[in-house]
């Protein structure tokens, strides 16, 4: 069944033991939901184990609060030899409110996460299917992962010689 499963949604319940002194979200336990949800997906396109290489353009944007039921929605962009980009979405909202769920969702962070399938736990990267855009938004979002990415790297050229010229 790998190649077939390009969107993949999960939910989560906010709760106490999630939260801050402030009543919010740790970023960490949304990087948390983030990264299994993107292994959830890299493993239902890739069929195979997968690992978590990247994370880019981690953006939080709206807090989280306790009892809020939390969304994370992963979307293949674009895939390499061996590696699959997924956009991440993470939206919030109060199930106590009355209407649609989309009325009181609210974007709350959003990144591109980045995994590679191996051919075993502790093998080496292994081809995943291929994915071609097929769609104008498709395209956008991959172009998009791609930019992402390369920015990051940019980021870690930018330390790497900062670190350098400390040494």
């Amino acid at each position: 069944m790998s190649g077939e499963q390009r969107e993949l949604v999960l939910r989560f319940l906010a709760e106490p033991t999630d939260v801050n002194y402030g009543g919010k979200v740790h970023g960490g336990v949304v990087m948390k939901w983030i990264d299994q949800a993107g292994y959830a997906a890299a493993v239902g396109w890739s069929g195979r184990y997968s690992v978590t290489v990247a994370v880019g353009g981690i953006r939080f944007v709206a807090p989280i609060r306790t009892s809020d039921l939390v969304t994370v929605r992963t979307k293949l962009v674009y895939t390499g030899t061996s590696s699959m980009h997924f956009s991440v979405d993470v939206t919030a909202r109060d199930p106590g409110l009355e209407g649609s769920e989309s009325t009181h969702e609210r974007l709350c962070t959003h990144c591109v996460i980045v995994f590679v399938a191996l051919d075993g736990v502790e093998g080496s990267p292994t081809a995943v299917p291929a994915w071609t855009p097929q769609t104008e938004e498709d395209r956008r979002l991959a172009t998009y992962a791609t930019k992402v990415m390369e920015l990051s790297k940019g980021i870690e050229q930018t330390i790497k010689r900062y670190r350098e010229a400390g040494a």
